[in-house]
Order: structure tokens, then sequence, then C-alpha cells
């Protein structure tokens, strides 16, 4: 069996084992009907005391209980109740101009306050896996796009460069992404570069994010499908999203300068947060 990475058994763990919120850390509400189900006295005592005529449909009762407690404790988000409703989930989308006549649409998850701002620093900066499964309750919020398939479709993550990898020692969207894909059935696709010239986003203008991004990408091969998603960790202005997607409809791939022809490419994004501009 291979060994799994950190960040895979600690998803694993807070998933399947723990019994406690990923972000309050208080233990989940179970309603009042399955507690008195499932743990009343009354109800103890009545199977206690049952006819012996009656064990087999009573253990297949039992069985049953505890296979319908087991499903749906492996289907609950990761979050408790109160806690996933105190956060605002799938704000509006916005788009961003990427050629005439054509826009992305960028889709987030939710918006960049907290919890999500604090785990996604403590995630990109600090390389804290304890803050990952929030991020992937966060990313099981976006629905899969209308007609994209696992045959049809690629999500595109955000490169990045070699020597913020370095630094970093892991590529946080990376490890996003490949949720996302899992969440999806969508396959990944890692057929765009991050040139290295370019500086960091964080705390630049619009203006001057869009300068810093120009010729920051180059591909590196033809996308295998004609439905592209992009996927960042954060898209404050957009900007980035908006460089990648104007590669992918570069003039060199004239195919793809019009996404509703029959022959063009399909181009969406999305975000685990959006940034207030």
């Amino acid at each position: 069996m291979p060994r799994l990475a950190p960040y895979q058994s600690g998803l694993w763990l807070a998933e399947y084992l723990y019994v406690r919120c990923q972000l309050c850390r208080t233990y989940r509400s179970i309603p009042q009907s399955e507690l008195r189900q499932y743990d009343s006295p009354s109800h103890i005592q009545h199977s206690t005391n049952a006819p012996a005529t009656f064990e087999p449909s009573l253990n297949n009762t039992i069985f049953a209980n505890i296979r319908h407690r087991i499903s749906h404790r492996l289907n609950k988000g990761l979050l408790c109740a109160d806690c996933h409703n105190s956060i605002i989930w799938l704000p509006k989308s916005f788009e961003v101009d990427i050629a005439a006549g054509t826009s992305l649409t960028i889709q987030a998850a939710t918006y960049y306050d907290y919890p999500m701002r604090q785990a996604i620093r403590s995630f990109k900066h600090h390389e804290d896996m304890t803050k990952l499964p929030l991020l992937l309750h966060a990313i099981r919020q976006l629905p899969r796009p209308h007609g994209c398939y696992y045959n049809n479709s690629v999500i595109v993550a955000m490169p990045t460069t070699d020597q913020r990898l370095i630094k970093r020692g892991f590529d946080p969207v990376s490890i996003l992404s490949a949720q996302l894909s899992k969440h999806w059935h969508i396959p990944l696709w890692h057929g765009v570069r991050r040139i290295d010239d370019t500086i960091s986003q964080q705390g630049l203008t619009r203006a001057e994010r869009l300068s810093n991004l120009d010729n920051a990408f180059a591909l590196t091969e033809k996308p295998p499908v004609k439905r592209l998603l992009l996927f960042d960790d954060v898209s404050t202005t957009g900007a980035s999203l908006q460089a990648l997607a104007r590669v992918l409809i570069s003039t060199e791939m004239t195919e793809i300068m019009n996404p509703k022809h029959q022959n063009g490419y399909r181009v969406s994004a999305y975000a685990l947060a959006h940034g207030s501009q």
C-alpha cells in the first residue's frame, strides 16, 4: 500500500475518524429524533425484553440502523450545521474580458473573509495542513459545471513558478485542484507553465496586476478537450485567471476565439474564495 502524504492522511482522519467540526471543534449535533431512536433507555429495554421470535427482525433492524448512521456520517460535511450556515456560500459570479466579444465568468465558493482568509493564509504560507479540511469543505460547495464530465472537460489549475515552488516546498493550488478534480470527477491538465519573471499579485492594484501578468503564462501542449475549467485559490480582480484564459484563446489557436463555435473551446473559471475589491 503506498504511503499517504501528510495532507492525505490528515484529510482521511478528519473526514472518517474525527467527530468534531473542523471549524468550531465542537461535537456534531445529532437531531433529538435520532437520540431518542438509538440512545433512549426505553428503546434499549424494549430490545432486551423482546420475544425470541422477533430476534432476527430486530437484528436486521439494528444492522440497518448502523449502516444508515455510518452512511449518514460519511456523507456529512466537515463542518457542523451552525458553522456551515455562518459562511456565505457561492457569491454572485463576475466576469472579466479576455478578448473582443468574449468574457470569462468566475465563480467562487465563498468570500475571502473569516474564516476562509485565515485558513488559506495558514495553508499557503505556513503549510498548516490542519486547515485543509475547511478548504476541502469549501471546495465541495462548488457545483460541477453543467455539461462537463470526465471525457469532455479538464481542470486547469493556476500554475506556480519554479522559484515559488522551491521557496514554499509545495504547491497549494495543485493540492486544492486535485480535491476539486476528485469532487467533480474531472481530470486535471498540466499544459500551461508560469514564467518566473512575475512577482506576487498580493497588494497590487488591478492595473499593476494586469501589467505584472503580461506574458506570464505559456502553453506547453494543446488542450486535449474543448471544455476548460480554470481554478485558483483566491480571485480578487480576476487578473490572474484573465491572463491564463487569454493564453488559452491566443491568436495561435484561432479555432477557439469564438467559445460558442461548434469547434471552439469553452473556458470558465472557479476560485476557492473571492476577495473584496
